[in-house]
């Protein structure tokens, strides 16, 4: 009789020694799945299953109990090809997250089902392809053992799991990583620990280059949506599941009245009721420094490019992402010190979503998508990449394209039937990043508020006063698991009551007083801005220490459609000043002395057209997408005092202020 093989709830782990050179009998993988994971064989037609997107028969092995270094074991489920229980071995598909094994992923949508495939699926999709896929939950997450600590177990649990899959009798020995966001982040984690058997990676919006600036801190200041994440997956966290008193009181809490009265401490906060993700919270907002903490193995790539596998890597993010940065910084760290590959996509999406056309109140036309632009559909342009690289196919995967990205710009403008604004843009290839024909261009602070090539012809002082509780709200952006409290993407830079900390007459930004808003003249020609963005400041403060931050925004010109015109913001980035020389060893300012800093904002790609004007945004605060600055200079997230800054941006003659621009010639 045909057998399929399910895990049984309590199953061990299949740790043997290495397989055998040839594939096994039916009758010694049997002997050996029973003998060392305490499956149960089940005839073929009860347990096995197939789906719609692929018509063989999947092997499962459920809630598979593998071990780690230190005992602890973690949930995983295999998908194999129904061959499986006649000895084969195949290349395997790894994805580790936090979000439910068996759960269905956002990461699986299409641009015509708004449901996402579930993991099953998936699977299923692979194995039909010849591959085995495993999804394990995360430590502590789901049916995992152990304590949960945010990103720190994910190098050595990556390892284990990864030096486990390759002594298994089906396993071929090799192995390729995927996954959105956290499921990148493991990635890079175990990347990072040089997991053996890795042979090929797919990062999407995620794997740490550096935690400290994008993704938990950025510029000295606390990313606030790993708040809003921690209180929302620690409603699934197994102390609240087992408490339904807490749950209950957990699910009462809002949100949004607790981010009103910031600041918050250890025990009274919104995370109280799940004190161990309170704790790792903590931990992150209270390491300002970039001190030991930061350079840990699962939140630091950078410190481990040379212990990362050789294995070919695509690294992908988009330029609404809390990851552009990240991206860019491993691809161009990996690819200077690994032979296999390294690959770069950015897209415009918003987090993940690569189904959709648009980000926020603005679309970006039919070929914004990966489905139908980059490949078929999502599924098959990993496969390509991982039949290349796991099974050796010769498909021409290594002559495309070492870089990919989506140059935003170029629409009609029109509010389209949706309401959203007409932008535009297109995809294009390129050899590497940044683009090799960038003209990294100056464009000048102004006295009058203008921005442009020429040098400010006199010296002035623009000052503002920045109230910590009155600070400037966050209008989309590089945001994500924000919800309900803020959300990404591009939006009129414009308050309204959809945007928390906003209030009637509901301003536009740049006509708020604590703002300094630098516009170009309407442009005469269409101008190309590719790449990263640097500010560079001289500023003052009357406060030991304060926050500068920096927009960039494609300002249209008054339309029927926008009888205002449409500030879209690209990009922002902020420094909170007591990092000004170090990072490691901050300094408090001197009040009324001047200093010059740089602001790092992360990296975009649009066209401005002709009429458009090129604008950057000054200020001292962007809440709730960053915690404010209380201008105490008192220890990060330990402060008890805030007090209003009086602070100065100076411009021309000995203090040039400037933001650096990555300029692209006109392509042909």
């Amino acid at each position: 009789m045909d057998v399929t093989w399910q895990a049984v709830s309590r199953c061990e782990a299949m740790d043997e020694d290495p397989p055998h050179k040839a594939p096994l009998t039916r009758r010694e993988f049997a002997a050996r799945l029973l003998r060392t994971a305490g499956v149960m064989a089940v005839p073929a037609a009860a347990r096995a299953f197939s789906s719609p997107l692929a018509a063989a028969p999947v092997t499962l092995l459920s809630n598979v109990m593998v071990p780690m270094r230190d005992g602890v074991q973690l949930a995983t489920d295999i998908y194999l090809p129904a061959a499986g229980a006649q000895g084969g071995r195949w290349p395997v598909i790894l994805e580790r997250t936090p979000y439910d094994k068996t759960a269905d992923s956002r990461s699986e949508r299409t641009p015509s089902l708004e449901k996402p495939k579930s993991r099953a699926e998936v699977a299923a999709f692979f194995v039909a392809q010849g591959y085995g896929v495993i999804y394990q939950d995360c430590r502590g997450r789901y049916r995992s053992q152990g304590a949960y600590v945010k990103y720190l177990s994910d190098g050595q649990d990556g390892y284990d799991t990864c030096a486990w899959i390759i002594r298994q009798p089906w396993s071929l020995g090799v192995i390729g990583t995927m996954g959105l966001s956290y499921a990148a982040h493991t990635q890079g984690a175990l990347g990072s620990a040089g997991a053996p058997g890795v042979k090929a990676m797919f990062l999407d919006s995620g794997g740490f280059a550096n935690a400290y600036q994008g993704g938990i801190r950025q510029g000295g200041a606390f990313e606030l949506k790993q708040v809003t994440w921690a209180f929302s997956e620690g409603l699934n966290s197994p102390q609240l599941k087992q408490d339904p008193a807490k749950l209950v009181a957990m699910r009462a809490i809002d949100l949004r009245d607790w981010f009103a009265r910031l600041p918050w401490s250890r025990g009274a906060s919104p995370l109280s009721l799940v004190p161990d993700y309170e704790q790792y919270v903590f931990d992150q907002w209270e390491h300002g420094d970039f001190d030991a903490f930061w350079k840990q193995l699962g939140i630091y790539a950078a410190g481990y490019y040379r212990q990362f596998p050789e294995a070919a890597m695509v690294h992908m993010s988009s330029w609404y992402d809390p990851y552009p940065r990240t991206a860019t910084q491993n691809y161009l760290g990996l690819k200077r010190l690994k032979r296999g590959p390294v690959r770069l996509i950015l897209g415009p999406w918003t987090h993940g979503d690569r189904q959709l056309t648009y980000a926020g109140q603005v679309d970006f036309g039919p070929a914004a998508t990966l489905d139908g632009n980059l490949a078929s559909d999502f599924l098959t342009l990993r496969l390509r990449w991982f039949d290349r690289w796991l099974k050796g196919a010769a498909n021409g995967v290594e002559g495309e394209a070492a870089v990919r990205i989506f140059v935003m710009g170029g629409g009609s403008g029109r509010r389209n039937a949706a309401g959203r604004l007409e932008h535009g843009g297109r995809w294009r290839a390129e050899h590497d990043w940044p683009l090799s024909d960038t003209r990294w261009t100056a464009f000048h602070l102004h006295a009058d508020r203008s921005l442009s090539a020429a040098a400010a012809p006199t010296a002035a002082a623009l000052h503002f006063a920045y109230d910590p509780r009155q600070p400037v709200p966050t209008i989309g952006g590089c945001i994500t698991s924000g919800r309900p409290i803020m959300v990404g993407g591009a939006f009129d830079q414009r308050e309204g009551p959809e945007f928390f900390g906003c209030q009637p007459p509901y301003r536009a930004l740049a006509e708020r007083p604590d703002v300094l808003a630098f516009a170009s003249a309407p442009l005469l020609a269409d101008v190309e801005v590719t790449g990263p963005i640097t500010v560079r400041l001289w500023i003052a403060s009357d406060c030991p220490d304060t926050d500068f931050t920096a927009k960039l925004v494609d300002v249209y010109p008054p339309s029927a459609d926008y009888p205002d015109g449409f500030a879209m913001n690209l990009t922002d980035g902020l420094l909170r000043v007591r990092y000004r020389d170090s990072f490691e060893h901050p300094q408090l300012m001197n009040p009324g002395q001047i200093y010059p800093i740089t602001i790092e904002a992360f990296p975009t790609s649009n066209l401005f057209q002709r009429g458009h004007r090129i604008r950057v945004d000054v200020s001292s605060s962007n809440f709730p997408r960053f915690d404010t600055n209380p201008n105490s200079g008192e220890p990060e997230a330990r402060s008890r005092t805030q007090r209003i800054a009086r602070n100065t941006v100076y411009v021309g003659g000995e203090h040039p202020s400037q933001v650096i621009l990555p300029l692209i010639p006109a392509r042909t």
